[in-house]
């Protein structure tokens, strides 16, 4: 299970990478996620990252660090639920009119975190 917390955390470590060099794709996933009820994958996505880094944690080398980000997908997808699609579109909105400059830390935030997650998997 190690092994496929150590790929979640590869596959935000290259998503980091993507975004900091193209900081609009940023702004385009965010406009695909604000149709319909897309922005209920991430939700569920989230939910599933959880219960993987929830299950996986024990066989991690520092567990206390898988365990937190389970608690914070686990927290983030509850959240995607309860408030509602139009309080969500209207953040979207919000990131999608912030600078290249904003965007591209949110980027390099996103490949820390999953370096670290490589690292404590």
């Amino acid at each position: 299970m190690d092994i496929v917390i150590k790929v979640i955390g590869m596959f935000f470590a290259l998503i980091g990478v993507v975004y900091l060099l193209k900081p609009n794709i940023i702004k385009w996933l965010m406009e695909f996620f604000k149709q319909g009820r897309r922005l209920y994958i991430a939700g569920v996505l989230r939910f599933a990252f959880a219960i993987i880094f929830l299950i996986g944690a024990r066989e991690c080398d520092i567990t206390w660090v898988i365990i937190t980000f389970g608690v914070l997908f686990l927290i983030s997808g509850l959240l995607i639920f309860t408030l509602g699609l139009d309080r969500l579109r209207s953040m979207l909105e919000w990131y999608q009119q912030q600078s290249n400059w904003v965007l591209r830390f949110l980027a390099s935030v996103t490949l820390i975190l999953g370096a670290v997650i490589i690292y404590s998997a």
